[in-house]
């Protein structure tokens, strides 16, 4: 068998070329193919490194050009000034995890009749609207013919659209326990099955395989060991990677033998107990597998109600006005409070935490992803501000949200702000690596090159909303 772990690669990405037009009054400016010369902002590159004070940044076309401080050049002549002073700037997030298509935001009803194109558009709208500029969908596809004619596609104010199609567990009913999700995943119960399985993704462009090593607390069945070690095997073979869902029984067993049995990278942390020294040595012998934490979702605050007011329906407001209502008094923002979290209904947060604190001091890659079914694409700020909760610094957070997540999907044309790269940048009225939660006070975001057009959603995700 194969132990060889396969490392990102690039997608082909379209490129494609507009003329030059006049934006509508009160609209964006079409900018894509001018030349924009952007300066001012305190930019956040996705590297790591520090950030550049009075950035300038050229943006041709779908890309950036060049990137510096402001007086190393001078802007092309004919280039458009944008001056970003006072703002800040990071590249476009990244979420590496959710399953987007089967949840009407506007009515608030979860079922396999909203798997439409037009709802997985509305979703990669609100990915867009809320700074996203990647959306994987990892393994929940109740049309999958859709889905993968949808893959890739430019769509106009969204985010891309990434999927790995119908993942595989032992049996279709034994992936995941929401009613209307059963019976979507591949099922595998004999080696040769799981070997089909990956044949069968292979054959329609997927390079990121999902399975689920989980027996719902032994109410299904389980993925095997020789099951998922021929699944690696086939993948790895035909080029492309795995990525594992651990249940919350037996998931820190279940992890150790799924590194040595060469998997890419898991699709949540540790949920079941303490990660041991076992484990950790494990990591640091298999330093190139990544982990998406997927921590458990934290309540809204105070905060949060006006700010997800403009996008959400009034009854979707009130729900989490009634979630807000039930915390300790005195509470008006969360930050690193793992005790009022806790309270909150999320037991499994402080372990989540420390699990996550020793994947990151084992030098494990972590990633950024939200795991959102229900809730879309807002749920990536309350995510980078419960990392940073959990011990990341800010700045680590965006890196995982960023840079990373882009190497664990392959996508070598996102997540930093640097020439050659896809322009996806996000334009912050305040600095992230003070306050993380920062992130949402977004000011623009810009996409291949154009801005996104968030007046005209937020006035689309309201249109008809009671």
């Amino acid at each position: 068998m194969s132990q060889l772990r396969m490392m990102p690669y690039g997608l082909l990405l379209l490129a494609v070329s507009f003329s030059v037009a006049c934006a509508p009054e009160g609209g964006p400016p079409q900018t894509a193919g001018n030349a924009i010369w952007f300066t001012g902002a305190l930019l956040i590159v996705g590297d790591g490194g520090p950030p550049i004070e009075s950035s300038a940044f050229l943006v041709e076309g779908d890309r950036f050009t060049w990137v510096g401080r402001q007086g190393e050049r001078e802007p092309p002549d004919g280039s458009v000034h944008v001056d970003l002073t006072g703002k800040t700037v990071i590249p476009g997030l990244i979420d590496a995890h959710n399953h987007i298509g089967l949840t009407n935001v506007k009515d608030g009803t979860n079922s396999t009749g909203n798997y439409t194109r037009e709802n997985l558009i509305d979703h990669l709208q609100r990915f867009a609207y809320h700074g996203v500029a990647a959306s994987m969908s990892l393994g929940l596809e109740f049309d999958e013919e859709l889905a993968f004619r949808m893959r890739d596609e430019v769509i106009p104010n969204a985010a891309r659209f990434l999927t790995s199609g119908r993942g595989i567990a032992a049996t279709p009913m034994a992936g995941p326990t929401s009613e209307y999700r059963l019976g979507i995943p591949r099922g595998a119960m004999t080696e040769a099955e799981g070997r089909a399985a990956v044949q069968e993704l292979h054959a329609n462009g997927v390079n990121l395989v999902k399975i689920w090593v989980d027996d719902r607390g032994g109410r299904v069945p389980k993925l095997q060991p020789n099951v998922y070690r021929a699944i690696i095997d086939e993948a790895h073979e035909n080029g492309m990677r795995v990525a594992a869902h651990l249940g919350t029984t037996s998931a820190l067993a279940d992890a150790k033998d799924l590194l040595r049995a060469g998997v890419d990278g898991f699709a949540h942390t540790v949920r079941d107990r303490g990660i041991d020294d076992e484990y950790m040595a494990l990591v640091r012998q298999y330093p190139e597998v990544w982990t998406i934490p997927n921590l458990p979702g934290s309540p809204v605050t105070a905060a949060d109600l006006p700010w997800l007011s403009a996008t959400l329906p009034p009854a979707e407001i009130e729900r989490l006005r009634d979630q807000l209502e039930r915390l300790p008094e005195g509470i008006e923002r969360l930050g690193d409070q793992i005790e009022t979290i806790e309270a909150a209904g999320n037991p499994q947060f402080r372990l989540q935490c420390r699990n996550l604190a020793r994947n990151q001091e084992a030098g494990m890659v972590i990633g950024m992803g939200t795991d959102s079914g229900t809730s879309v694409a807002w749920t990536v700020h309350t995510e980078l501000r419960d990392m940073v909760s959990c011990g990341l610094s800010p700045m680590q957070a965006i890196v995982a949200a960023t840079r990373t997540s882009a190497e664990i999907l392959g996508l070598d044309r996102l997540g930093m702000v640097a020439p050659e790269k896809s322009a996806d940048f996000v334009v912050l009225d305040a600095n992230p690596l003070n306050d993380i939660t920062n992130t949402r006070l977004i000011s623009r975001v810009y996409l291949r090159g154009e801005e996104v057009d968030r007046e005209a959603l937020r006035a689309g995700f309201m249109d008809g909303v009671k």
